[in-house]
């Protein structure tokens, strides 16, 4: 399975492309950042972050895309800034017809280390331990995005199994 994990954010929306499967070695396919610059009207921003994530999705035909759940954060501007790069992720994948899974920071974080309270570091360091990396991807948006896709990886296939149990069920 190769999964497109994706950091939301304005003005560095990471983005991480792993492929495997649970209990194999992953492998890093690509990891970076679409940027924006931050005087650009919002809407020419939101723009470029689609056509950023749209080049990153036909180079690498992902099978399924892992998206960083927005949580509430004191600062109400960078919350609305961050759901309205979710959504312009979101919406690339859909109009592909891939599945869309949203992560929690804590539930990757728990994924990736252990502790759903790693800091940046730990979760980089351990991002470059599972991926076999001599160093840790830059900036932390893009090894955030990569342990996206990480835990969609680990973490998503038993989600499937669960999922598929419980329709055959009914």
């Amino acid at each position: 399975m190769r999964v497109l994990g994706v950091d939301p954010g304005l003005t560095r929306c990471g983005v991480g492309v792993v492929e495997g499967t649970a209990g194999r070695p992953l492998t890093l396919v690509g990891v970076g950042v679409v940027r924006t610059p931050a005087d650009l009207d919002l809407s020419r921003r939101l723009l470029l972050i689609e056509t950023g994530l749209e080049e990153w999705f036909e180079a690498h035909r992902p099978d399924a895309v892992a998206v960083e759940r927005v949580f509430s954060q004191h600062n109400v501007r960078t919350v609305m800034g961050t759901a309205q790069a979710s959504a312009v992720a979101m919406l690339v994948a859909a109009r592909r017809g891939l599945p869309v899974a949203l992560h929690t920071p804590s539930e990757v974080k728990a994924a990736i280390s252990g502790s759903g309270r790693a800091d940046k570091d730990q979760v980089a360091a351990m991002v470059a331990r599972v991926l076999r990396l001599a160093e840790p991807p830059k900036p932390a948006d893009a090894a955030d995005a990569a342990a996206l896709a990480i835990c969609h990886i680990w973490r998503g296939t038993a989600q499937n199994r669960l999922a598929a149990a419980i329709a055959k069920q009914r």
